[in-house]
């Protein structure tokens, strides 16, 4: 048994927010009943052909679901919906702001009737009739939500921007609304009653920005995009390594710093210079520090690392008292490397 069999919810949705949402509940068992366009059905269907000519966008988000078309403009829409909303526990929408109140299936519209129907209303910038924002009607596709948020002012290299390589700010609303969602059923099963859920892109990728906010007033200083690196944890990002890669290195303690010093750089004077001491003077001297890391030589290749080393230094040893350190993989290596398939994979039916 899995913890949401039983549940059905009825989606009407597109694209990837809210289809990313509901996967989730599909994941932990829900019933997911995905309401498309007659013809052409959900637009996230024609963005490739990549998985043996589906889209693997659509396949991404909409595992696990059962699909139905319906024109919900036909006169005889509303008694479908009806008959399927009486059968559900959530119902998930994100169409146009305004579009599911104009089809009577606001929350206001159906809490009358289905007491314990819970409604999660999913929009660029939040849809809630009695405080329209000024930006309510706009258009909100993840690159725009990226940019409005603030994420791309923080991610890329110090000269040029760059957006995230996946929907960022479509999973921050979609798994806010997820975890709103299981919410609401807890808190239902206490109350009997359902409620409406209100989940804004632009809020939720807004708190995915986290510490780079809190440079934002008291006059701190703005903080420089650092490209793989960290804006305010040294050292942290790509080093080169002797084979002309580069290597991934994590110190986010001063145990690990000293260890590094010793061991990895074999530069223990390091840890009597007051300009590293500490990860704020570290960041101030971010320069200096790499200068003085690199100045014996460049860390060996990994694949001559010593055994102890490697095994101590292992992401899957983070444990250990040794820095964490990765390579820097493309999206294939990491598709068909032995950590991705280290754990195995459960069947979700």
């Amino acid at each position: 048994m899995r913890p949401l069999d039983g549940i059905t919810v009825l989606a009407l949705e597109h694209a990837i927010a809210a289809p990313f949402c509901t996967r989730q509940l599909a994941d932990l068992g829900a019933r997911i009943i995905k309401v498309e366009r007659p013809g052409v059905g959900d637009f996230a269907r024609g963005y490739d052909q990549r998985v043996k000519g589906l889209s693997s966008h659509f396949v991404w988000t909409n595992r696990s679901k059962e699909s139905l078309t319906l024109d919900l403009k036909h006169e005889r829409a509303p008694a479908i919906l009806d008959a399927l909303l009486a059968t559900c526990d959530v119902l998930v929408q994100n169409l146009a702001p305004g579009a599911a109140a104009r089809l009577g299936l606001s929350y206001e519209a159906l809490k009358d009737r289905f007491p314990p129907l819970i409604v999660c209303d999913i929009s660029g910038y939040g849809d809630d009739p009695a405080h329209p924002g000024p930006y309510r009607d706009k258009k909100a596709y993840d690159l725009l939500i990226q940019s409005e948020s603030g994420f791309l002012s923080v991610t890329g290299s110090p000269d040029a921007p760059a957006k995230a390589g996946c929907s960022m700010a479509d999973i921050a609303a979609g798994m806010v609304a997820y975890s709103s969602i299981l919410a609401a059923l807890l808190q239902r099963g206490r109350t009997g009653r359902g409620c409406r859920i209100d989940v804004s892109m632009l809020e939720s990728a807004v708190e995915w920005m986290s510490f780079p906010l809190y440079y934002a007033f008291d006059g701190a200083p703005r903080r420089r995009r650092a490209g793989a690196a960290h804006a305010t944890i040294y050292p942290y990002g790509p080093f080169p390594a002797g084979d002309g890669k580069q290597v991934m290195l994590g110190l986010q303690n001063e145990r690990e710093w000293q260890v590094f010093c010793r061991e990895v750089l074999l530069r223990p004077e390091l840890l009597d210079d007051p300009r590293f001491a500490g990860n704020a003077n570290r960041v101030a001297a971010r320069g200096r520090c790499a200068r003085s890391s690199s100045r014996r030589s460049r860390p060996t290749p990994p694949r001559n690392w010593p055994s102890g080393w490697k095994a101590r230094a292992s992401p899957m040893r983070a444990s250990t008292k040794w820095p964490t350190c990765g390579r820097t993989r493309s999206w294939r290596h990491a598709a068909a490397g032995r950590r991705s398939r280290h754990r195995p994979v459960r069947s979700r039916r």
